[in-house]
């Protein structure tokens, strides 16, 4: 069972999720109140398991909140609920440790699937990485991937080379972060760099297009084990960064 601390704003919206998650077997309320002072000293006295929070709370705000919950209870995943559509607040809320943004209108338990699955890819994440430290040494994450990249000819001056690499290793340690290329993937990215989302996806898109125009279709098909985009045709750039990120995966495990 896990533990679960219900933050929000709105009086209403606290009310429909903690009567949600007090009859879910899977999860135990352990705090809740739509006032950021309130929660604060709710986690003086409990260590949840998973924080649903709204950057717009009463009080101390939803980041800051998430500031303290970095520092006093690592382990917790921290979910931002929220009806702002908003790069600056979602960028903000990842860089400040929030797991994953959801965007009222939304379901309780719309929430608390999302939240299995998250779950479910930290586990497959952490078993990942722990049985590349048990493996006798290889080549490191980042040689494996620059070694595809100048096998296919993606040279490495390009902006795009660093954006894609980076890319790459996050879908390795977060799978379904691909099916979240554009809100989750490229902000992430982004942020890292000190640029904008619509530049990843650009550099990105660029640095394929470099790759295919210098026409090495045996090399393409040797690194992927199959003649794949053959010709003028290419991958997008979620489907490369899967290609790749699905060969690695496939790899270190066997």
């Amino acid at each position: 069972m896990k533990s679960i601390a219900i933050f929000q704003r709105s009086d209403e919206f606290l009310g429909e999720l903690k009567n949600y998650f007090e009859k879910a077997t899977e999860f135990k309320v352990c705090a809740s109140t739509t006032n950021g002072n309130d929660a604060i000293e709710a986690l003086k006295s409990v260590k949840p398991d998973i924080a649903i929070i709204d950057p717009s709370l009463k009080g101390i705000d939803g980041i800051s909140l998430l500031d303290l919950i970095k520092k006093v209870n690592p382990e917790c995943y921290s979910f931002m609920v929220s009806e702002f559509d908003n790069d600056k607040i979602v960028n903000a809320s990842i860089k400040h440790g929030a797991i994953y943004y959801f965007i009222k209108p939304i379901t309780p338990q719309a929430i608390a699937e999302r939240i299995f699955d998250i779950i479910a890819d930290k586990a497959i994440e952490q078993k990942f990485m722990t049985d590349l430290k048990e493996r006798p040494k290889s080549p490191t994450l980042d040689e494996q991937i620059s070694n595809i990249f100048i096998t296919i000819g993606i040279p490495p001056h390009i902006k795009g080379y660093v954006y894609l690499r980076e890319s790459i290793k996050m879908a390795i340690e977060r799978p379904a972060i691909i099916n979240k290329v554009t809100k989750e993937l490229y902000p992430k990215v982004a942020l890292k760099h000190s640029t904008t989302a619509s530049k990843v996806e650009r550099a990105i898109r660029h640095a394929i297009e470099v790759a295919w125009n210098r026409g090495r279709t045996d090399a393409i098909s040797a690194v992927f084990g199959a003649r794949v985009y053959i010709g003028n045709e290419r991958p997008t750039n979620s489907e490369f960064i899967a290609l790749v990120a699905d060969k690695l995966i496939l790899e270190n495990f066997l």
